[in-house]
Formats: structure tokens, sequence, C-alpha cells
């Protein structure tokens, strides 16, 4: 691999940790500003938002990036601009229908998330208008997408990597400092800061987009000459060129959707769901709030675990192409190896710590008993989420990836008939109990497929995994009477937030110092982070 690709990803990387980061960390203060009833508003907007996104760009940016790059490799670099050009334009269509689709369905949406409304919570008119608010960056959004497509596949990864971190910059600032000014400054209602919050997406897409825009306008007379001076300039009929855009870009939708898809199914069915049993409107929605909370916190360790698992995905679609099954399943089980060493500690640390971290992350919010309650049971699903993403990309390596959508299907109805089922039985457990096993049936299912194709053996591979569950949990039981003495020692002697900050880090600290002495103490964990030795011919 040559310099200028290592650089280039390692830039695209460490924007994308930034700006995941970023993301989590607004939410602090954004949290404190506008409270449980303010969040729950915020996030009826950013749902059905994330599902057109994901449908307005229908996975084409990292399908244009696999184009540009094959074409260019054969020497078309004509081909990589026309495709730019339908591609901006089809993104901008697109980019409107789902901004008018979205404007015109939102008191539709808020009919259906309110649910009953009995004065104590927020109004179908506030859902509305947020909803419409955070409309107008899918004008942008999918423009931009593709163009960051298109930069990497040119294996130019620098604009992209700009881009991101500067999008989620802008986006931060203006969703804290514009609900800030709205409720301190200006003396607004809650719902006009989130308003405010939630046209921070507008803003954080017009930086991005601008960036890409400026980097594209100076490289332009490189690009021209580059086309002019193609060996192969042969233009792809437009037809040919979608079909083979969606041919790619489908898989791509699928997966990327399902996370989505059931914070959606929760956000939109709670509220009516929790009033059909007696709750009142505003504390369906402060359920509504705690689990939407609960899952940001749970895709922290998820997102850096697959990342580091993911790494190895390329190399098992190179294996599988060349026929080398033994060492496509060597990869498998490398990639389980590390998804595991790094979540389940992950998993079970918050899951035992779940009401000092709440309660240290939200410190206003005056549901943090029920926050730390839904984040206890919610933390495990780290594991499932995490695993149905890499078993799905597992299978797009393979060529199995329209069988992924079976299972996706399956688990999606099985949520939505739990929730109704559990509901009377568990109360606010019910949407997470229905997560687990809608999930749980979808990565049973990827792993039923992968032992077809491949004759993988799952338990024996899952089996040779038992030293990391014996060091997590010798590592849950130094935490659980950590976290147990420091509650006892510090009662009355700190303020109850204080409490909760020095029980959390002191004992995560405690748990991480035992769980990577014990691991690096193992030579099996150490060789999953050797770097193979190359061989001299």
């Amino acid at each position: 691999m040559n310099n200028k690709l290592v650089r280039g990803t390692f830039f695209l990387t460490a924007a994308t940790f930034i700006s995941k980061i970023l993301g989590f960390v607004y939410i602090i203060p954004f949290m404190n500003l506008v409270g449980d009833e303010g969040y729950a508003l915020y996030k009826y907007a950013y749902g059905p938002y994330g599902l057109m996104i994901s449908l307005s760009t229908m996975g084409l940016p990292l399908a244009v990036s696999k184009y540009v790059s094959k074409y260019n490799g054969l020497g078309n670099y004509r081909a990589s601009q026309d495709l730019l050009k339908f591609g901006l334009f089809l993104m901008m269509v697109t980019g409107f229908i789902a901004c008018a689709t979205l404007y015109a369905l939102a008191p539709t949406l808020a009919h259906f998330v309110v649910g009953r409304q009995d004065g104590s919570g927020n109004s179908i008119d506030d859902v509305v208008y947020v909803i419409r608010m955070v409309s107008f960056a899918l004008l942008i959004i999918p423009a931009m997408s593709l163009l960051r497509g298109y930069f990497q596949g040119n294996q130019s990864m620098g604009p992209s990597a700009l881009s991101t971190v500067i999008e989620q910059v802008v986006r931060v600032l203006f969703i804290v400092c514009g609900a800030y000014a709205v409720l301190t400054m200006f003396n607004g209602s809650i719902t006009s800061a989130v308003g405010v919050a939630t046209f921070g997406a507008v803003m954080g897409g017009g930086a991005g987009l601008l960036i890409l825009v400026t980097v594209y306008q100076k490289c332009k007379h490189f690009i021209y000459k580059q086309v002019q001076n193609s060996r192969e300039n042969k233009r792809i009929p437009i037809a040919s060129m979608l079909k083979e855009l969606l041919s790619y870009s489908i898989p791509f939708v699928i997966v990327g959707l399902a996370i989505p898809i059931y914070q959606n199914i929760d956000t939109f069915t709670i509220n009516a769901l929790f009033q059909s049993i007696g709750y009142t409107q505003e504390k369906a929605e402060t359920v509504n709030a705690v689990i939407g909370l609960a899952q940001i916190l749970v895709m922290i360790p998820v997102s850096l675990a697959t990342a580091f698992g993911m790494s190895l995905l390329p190399s098992i679609t190179t294996s599988y192409t060349k026929g080398e099954i033994n060492n496509v399943k060597q990869k498998i089980t490398q990639v389980l190896q590390l998804f595991f060493f790094l979540t389940l500690p992950a998993a079970v640390g918050l899951s035992l710590l779940a009401k000092p971290v709440y309660r240290m992350i939200f410190l206003s919010g005056s549901s943090y008993e029920l926050g730390g309650f839904v984040l206890q049971w919610y933390a495990p699903m780290a594991i499932l989420f995490g695993l149905f993403t890499i078993t799905a990309a597992i299978l797009q390596g393979i060529n199995q990836q329209k069988k992924v959508i079976a299972g996706l299907l399956i688990g999606i109805i099985l949520k939505l008939s739990l929730n109704i089922a559990l509901l009377s039985s568990f109360k606010e457990l019910t949407p997470i109990l229905a997560t687990y096993v809608g999930y749980g049936v979808s990565v049973l299912y990827n792993f039923h497929l992968i032992k077809k194709a491949l004759s993988y053996r799952i338990i024996p591979e899952l089996a040779r995994m038992k030293i990391s569950i014996v060091h997590v949990t010798f590592m849950g039981i130094v935490v659980f009477i950590m976290s147990k003495l420091l509650t006892v020692w510090l009662a009355g002697a700190v303020q109850d937030y204080t409490a909760s900050v020095l029980t959390a880090i002191l004992s995560a600290i405690a748990g991480a110092g035992i769980y990577m002495g014990c691991s690096f103490s193992n030579s099996e964990i150490r060789d999953l982070f050797k770097k193979p030795r190359r061989k001299v011919s």
C-alpha cells in the first residue's frame, strides 16, 4: 500500500473518530439545557431525518467510491466525471424529493409520535416545527455525501476528512450555542431552542459541502487534463451506470438502515404504547428520551470495536474471490476475537456502572434513576449491534448480501410484535427486551448463512474466546465490588453528583487496568495485535 493511501486512510479514520466523539459530547450540554422533554422533541426530528438520509442517498456515496476507483484503474477518467455530473444531479433530485416528503409528512409523523395529547408533554405543533426545520438539510447532505465518495474513489481522503470534521464542528457549535442563546439571551421556549438545534444539520451540511466544492474548484484544471489524456475515454450509458451503481449500493443501504429502523420503531411507538397502559404523555416522553440517550451511550463501544474488526473485512473479500476458503475462516475468527475482546468488557462495565455513568453525563436530568435502570439493561445490546454489523459485512464479502434482508425483516417483525405483547408485563424494559429478541434472531440467521456458505464451525470458534469471558468475569467482579464500596464510603461525604463521578471513573479505571493486565499476559490475546511478518521471497 503506498504512502499516500496510508496517509489518506489515516486522515479519514481520524476524522470519522473525531466526528463520532463530537457527536456524543455535545449531547451532554444540550441535554442539560433542554432536559428530557426537549431531548425527546429533538429525537422526534432526527429519527425520521436519519432514515430519509439513508433513503435519499441510496448508499450511492460508497458505491460511487467503488465505481470511480474501478474506472480510474481502467484508465477511463471520463467515466468518473460523467458519473459525478449524473450523480450530483440525481442527489439533488432525491434530496429535494426527500425534503419535500419529510416536510409534508411532518403533521402525520407528529400525530403518530405524540399519541394522545393530555397537555403534559410536547404538542403536535412542536413536533411538526422541529421535523420541518431539520428537513431542509436533505437539500444539502445527499450531494455532499456523493462528493465525498468521489474524492475517496480518487484516493484523495483529505477533502472528505476535512469536510467531515468541519461539518460536525459547525453542527455541534450551532446546536449548543443556538440552544443556549435562545434560552438564556432571548428567553425563548424549549421548542424554539430545539428547533434552532435541529437546523444545525443544515448549517453543518452547508459548511461541509462548501469545503468539498472549494477543493474541487482548485483541482478542476488537473481533473479535466486527466480526462483529456485518458487512454480510455469510452462513455458509459446512463442506464448501465445506474444499474452498476445500484448493484453496489443496495447492500450498503440495507445494513445501514438496521439500527435506525429499530431506533425509529421505539421513537414512534413508545408514547402511544405507554399511554395505552396509563402513562401520561410527559412520562411516556421521558421513557422515550431515556431510551434514546441509552442508545447513544451504547453505540460508543459498538463504533470503536466494529471499526477495528471491519478493518480486516476487505481482505476477507479478497481471499474469498481467490477461493482461499480456509484463509477466509481464519480472518472471520480473528474479526470475532477482536470484536469480543473490545466490546465485551465495555458492555459489561457500562452495565455495572450504568447508574453513576448516566448521572455523571446527564447531570441535570431528573430521571437519572430510570436512566440508570434502562442503561443497565441496554448496555449488553452493544454486543448484538456489533455482531449484526460484522456478520452482515462478512456476508457482503462472500456475495451473500441479499440473504441478509430476510433475517433483518424477521427481526423487525419480532421487534414490533414484542413491543406490544410484553408491554403490560415488563413496562420500561419492553422496548429493550424486544430489541434483544429481534436483533438476536437476525444475528443467529446471519451466522447460519455464514456456516452454510463456508462450512464455518461457529460454536468451536466462539469457544476459543472463553479466555476473554474469564477475564471479563474477573473484571466485572472487581468493578462491582469497588462501585459498591465507593457508594458506601462516599455517601454523605460528598454531594450525590460528585459521588457518581468518582464511582464511575475510579471503578472504570480499576476494571480497565485489571482487564488489560490479565489480557496482555495471555499469549493468544497478544497475538491478535501483532503485525504479520512479511514473507521473504
